[in-house]
């Protein structure tokens, strides 16, 4: 009895240091980089800008303050907006597909954002600016979903399993094609590359506030539909027998999480592992039910891909695309992860 009243505490004791680690490192990346700033000064300078008190900044600080709002904060914060939403989408997964192994790419959103991304990147397309990219990965994103829906679904409704099948299928099509796009692309096969293995170089305001919108607004969705998700972990027929609708509850939340997922990738390109690393990270530590799993894994998922991209924007020698140091590091972490864990079944 102790110990189940002490988790509620523990829970939001977690939370509340996870709450303020996350703005504690945004602050301490903004520091880091080719021109180092002084943690009292970073505070001074984003103080400043966000009231508009320039003028109390000494002169050499203004330079300080282009680094910081004009260069360091779009991308740090669109780094842990793509985080965060990477790993609500992973934990959502994993839970209705009742797959340890599901994360965000399981259903084949991520092979559809390349196949778009892709696409437009070889035809040139220009229709929407510097957003033509990812209007494309987005929609290459949709588009998979709905025809992974659309094969998984029979007359008792679509099954998790159907769906995992659908997503494999749907992925190795795509793969096809992006290897085809890559072939005819010859020289500019280059830039094709590069979006695939993600990068935050390029992130604007723009992006880090739409992407942290659409975070928060699919966390809210996920919240609200806790006590369901909670319930399809048990199983379809004793959710049904809870007064749930199963096909219902996880058709919204596939179509949230997969959009979550799509919109991420739009802006980040191709990100692996955080969404199915820290799910399981935090499940050890939280426990299954997902009112508090869904925001452990926010805020873990925002602070590791920050410290990922801050590792490679300033503590490496060459910046390594962030798909590959997260592949890099999650993947033997994960084993390790899954070994202990398979050891002490």
């Amino acid at each position: 009895m102790p110990s189940h009243q002490s988790r509620p505490a523990r829970t939001f004791l977690l939370l509340a240091v996870l709450g303020a680690a996350l703005p504690s490192a945004i602050v301490v990346a903004s520091g880091m980089g080719y021109v180092s700033i002084p943690l009292w000064t970073v505070i001074k300078v984003i103080a400043a800008g966000i009231s508009g008190q320039e003028s109390a900044l000494e002169k050499f600080q203004e330079l300080y303050l282009t680094v910081v709002f004009d260069v360091r904060l779009p991308r740090i914060l669109t780094a842990a907006a793509v985080g965060s939403g990477l790993a609500l989408s992973g934990v959502v997964f994993q839970g209705l597909l009742l797959n340890p192994l599901a994360d965000p790419y399981t259903l084949g959103v991520s092979a559809g954002a390349a196949f778009g991304a892709s696409l437009a990147l070889l035809l040139n397309v220009t229709l929407f600016g510097q957003y033509t990219v990812a209007v494309f990965a987005f929609a290459g994103a949709s588009l998979t979903l709905a025809a992974v829906i659309f094969l998984s679904s029979s007359a008792g409704g679509v099954s998790s399993n159907n769906l995992i099948l659908s997503g494999v299928i749907v992925t190795a099509i795509l793969s096809a094609g992006i290897s085809f796009f890559k072939y005819l692309a010859q020289e500019r096969v280059s830039v094709i590359v590069f979006w695939l293995l993600g990068s935050f170089a390029s992130s604007t305001w723009t992006d880090a506030g739409l992407t942290w919108l659409l975070t928060a607004a699919g966390f809210a969705v996920f919240l609200y539909f806790g006590r369901d998700l909670n319930l399809l972990c048990l199983g379809g027929r004793t959710a049904s027998s809870l007064g749930v609708d199963p096909f219902k509850v996880r058709l919204i939340l596939l179509l949230t999480g997969s959009c979550l997922a799509a919109a991420c990738v739009s802006v980040s390109g191709i990100i692996g592992f955080v969404g199915l690393l820290v799910p399981h990270m935090m499940r050890s530590i939280t426990g299954p039910d997902h009112y508090r799993l869904l925001p452990a894994s926010l805020l873990v998922g925002g602070i590791l891909l920050l410290g990922a991209d801050t590792v490679t924007r300033s503590l490496l020698p060459a910046e390594v695309p962030i798909g590959v140091l997260t592949a890099l590091i999650g993947g033997p972490f994960f084993c390790v992860i899954f070994r202990k864990r398979q050891m002490a079944l």
